[in-house]
C-alpha cells in the first residue's frame, strides 16, 4: 500500500491518532464490530474489555482479506458513554499498542443513545488500504 500521514505544518501532532491519510491499494472495509467473540457472547461488561475484543474481532476480519492493523487507514468509534471512553483511555491504549501495534489511523470518536446490542458499550467501523502489487 502507498500511505501518506497528513500532518499540516505547524498543527500540534496528535496522539493516538493521524489527522488524515492518503492511501493506494485495495479497499477492506469492516460492518460496525461489537465487542462479543466469535459465539456473539459478550465475555467482558465494562467498556476497556469490550474495545479490547473490538480490536481482536477487527483483526480477525482483516485477515481474512491478508490486511493487518498497519494497513487501518480510517476508524470510527461509536461508544454508549463518553466517561466510559474516557475513564479507559489507558486500558485502551495498552490494549491498542499489545494487539494492533503502532498503528495511529484517522479516527473519530462519536457518543451515541444506545446500539443495536444492548450490551454493547462500543463499535467500531475500520477502513484498511492495502497493496495490489506484489
Amino acid at each position: 500500500m502507498s500511505r501518506q500521514v497528513l500532518q499540516p505544518e505547524g498543527w500540534k501532532r496528535p496522539k493516538g491518532y493521524s489527522n488524515g491519510i492518503a492511501a493506494e491499494g485495495r479497499y477492506v472495509f469492516t460492518a460496525g464490530v461489537i465487542g462479543w467473540n466469535a459465539e456473539e457472547i459478550f465475555e467482558a461488561k465494562d467498556f476497556s474489555g469490550q474495545f479490547r475484543q473490538v480490536l481482536i474481532n477487527t483483526r480477525a476480519i482483516l485477515r481474512e482479506a491478508d490486511a493487518t492493523p498497519a494497513d487501518i487507514v480510517r476508524m470510527t468509534c461509536y461508544v454508549t458513554d463518553k466517561n466510559d471512553y474516557l475513564g479507559s483511555i489507558k486500558d485502551i491504549g495498552s490494549a491498542w499498542r499489545e494487539i494492533f501495534g503502532k498503528t495511529y489511523p484517522c479516527m473519530a470518536v462519536v457518543q451515541v443513545v444506545a446500539l443495536i446490542e444492548d450490551d454493547a458499550k462500543v463499535e467500531i467501523e475500520t477502513t484498511a488500504v492495502i497493496s495490489t502489487t506484489p
